[in-house]
């Protein structure tokens, strides 16, 4: 990835319904360009969707919870299969630490987390589970200031993309 792809990434998290030919007007290079580079980050695995993004507590899932699971030795794959059958298991994954595996959930209420806990707690393969109930969001989910991080010194004009 250089400057040109991070600004490409960007300018689409900025304008996520805009064209191709709109997207070569904003960063000043040939449509050709904007699009072999889309296709290219849509080959590599980088760019992995169109949105669009959803925000969960406004559409009724305000409450949110990170839950680590410490499971019986060998049984990922049987626990992983148990978690994908809770819609409310927004991510999860294995870990290194004093857990084995570490899942987001959401929930529409105290309530509903509490029976998604409960359910996940009576699967026999989940050993013990500590749940950490989200009060806000400090730094919400983000990638652009990485990528950034890592190409700031590349020029970002038109001659330089080439």
């Amino acid at each position: 990835m250089d400057a040109l792809d991070v600004d490409l990434l960007e300018a689409l998290r900025d304008h996520p319904r805009v064209g191709v030919l709109e997207l070569s007007r904003l960063l000043g290079v040939a449509r050709g360009t904007v699009q072999a580079r889309l296709d290219r980050l849509e080959r590599d695995g980088v760019l992995t969707g169109h949105g669009p993004d959803v925000d969960l507590v406004a559409a009724g899932y305000g409450v949110h919870a990170f839950v680590s699971l410490e499971i019986a030795q060998g049984a990922l794959d049987e626990v992983t299969t148990e978690l994908e059958a809770h819609p409310a298991v927004l991510e999860a994954y294995a870990t290194t630490g004093s857990s084995d595996v570490l899942c987001r959930l959401a929930a529409s209420s105290h309530e509903d987390l509490q029976r998604t806990l409960l359910a996940l707690d009576r699967f026999p393969m989940i050993t013990r589970s500590t749940s950490v109930i989200v009060l806000s969001d400090v730094v919400a989910p983000r990638t652009l200031p990485l990528l950034r991080s890592t190409h700031r010194d590349t020029p970002r004009r038109a001659p330089a993309y080439r």
